[in-house]
């Protein structure tokens, strides 16, 4: 059974609150900010802080796809330099001791992926088994946890996951969709390390990892992803999220709890990805939870934002400090359309 050992959780040092994000917006995008609809966004998405990989004042400025990648590039690995390291002495392990690195991130490029510059800086062994995993968006938390249990299962003693995403250098400077404004009001930066081994008691075990869910939603491309522009990665997402989380979400979930033998009664801890305030309230009502029920997915976007795959992970860390025990779901959404969920059991 695999187990996570340790997690670790951080973002970049620039904390922005969301009013001046939304009187950034007001230079950023002045033609949509000048409809005061467009303008609530800012008010309604529940945000109350985020943090950026650059000064608020540098997204006023226009910046190309080659610049703000190379930023993408130096900031995923000074961060995720930091948080491994962290997770590591969480876990009791050395970097010789990992067999095989999970790396998942969509808001940026590179070839070779940056997992085997993190490797090589830690003194990962160079053996290791690598899985970089793009183009997951706000699920590749869900699936990145997954496949790192997966690999678990197939013999490797320590896995490393990353999950790192900086979104806010996908905004787009004169992109007058309605798209990329509300990105304006809730993308941020952030990343997560975990350490997951089967559960042999040689280390920590904060939570168990019993099964995957994954399912792909037929013509639904065009619900989210990336547009690739002279100027970036241009996002490209459908308001009609909550509605389809409405009609889909119980039957969903109904079928990854068979994959485990559980049902809905069963579940004590629900980790889900805050997409967005309308997110979470669509989740609530389609699992019949009360409303507000997702404290730890409402605690994460007020104070984070999303921040795409790592996001889920943040509202991990949150369950577990809360004292999470029982059976658990993990569950995000994202482009291809996809739902994701992880079923898990943090003991009591």
């Amino acid at each position: 059974m695999p187990v996570l050992r340790s997690i670790a959780v951080g973002t970049p040092a620039n904390r922005v609150s969301q009013s001046e994000a939304r009187e950034a917006a007001k230079t950023f995008l002045p033609r949509l900010a000048a409809r005061p609809k467009l303008l609530d966004v800012f008010d309604n998405a529940m945000i109350d802080t985020r943090y950026l990989a650059r000064p608020l004042e540098w997204y006023l400025e226009p910046h190309g796809f080659a610049e703000k990648n190379a930023v993408y590039v130096e900031e995923t690995l000074a961060l995720c330099e930091r948080l491994t390291l962290e997770a590591m002495e969480k876990a009791g392990i050395r970097a010789a001791d990992i067999g095989a690195v999970v790396f998942v991130s969509s808001t940026g490029i590179s070839t070779p992926s940056l997992e085997s510059i993190l490797m090589e800086r830690l003194g990962i062994a160079r053996h290791a088994v690598r899985l970089p995993l793009w183009g997951l968006g706000c699920a590749g938390g869900a699936q990145g946890l997954a496949r790192s249990a997966d690999l678990v299962r197939a013999g490797y003693k320590n896995v490393l996951f990353l999950a790192a995403e900086f979104c806010s250098l996908t905004l787009v400077a004169g992109d007058e969709t309605s798209s990329n404004f509300v990105a304006t009001a809730l993308f941020a930066d952030g990343a997560a390390a975990l350490i997951l081994g089967p559960d042999d008691g040689s280390g920590p075990a904060l939570m168990r990892v019993h099964g995957s869910f994954s399912t792909l939603i037929e013509n639904s491309k065009d619900i989210m992803g990336w547009d690739v522009v002279e100027s970036g990665l241009k996002v490209r997402f459908s308001q009609d999220i909550p509605s389809l989380v409405r009609q889909m979400m119980s039957s969903n979930v109904q079928e990854a709890l068979e994959v485990v033998g559980w049902t809905q009664d069963e579940l004590q801890e629900y980790v889900v990805h805050p997409g967005g305030a309308k997110v979470i309230e669509a989740y609530e009502e389609s699992l019949g939870l009360p409303a507000g029920r997702l404290v730890c997915s409402r605690r994460v976007l007020r104070e984070y934002g999303n921040m795409s795959s790592s996001t889920v992970l943040f509202v991990l860390n949150e369950t577990l400090r809360r004292g999470a025990h029982g059976k658990g779901l993990l569950s995000a959404m994202g482009p291809g359309f996809c739902a994701e969920h992880v079923l898990v059991d943090f003991g009591e």
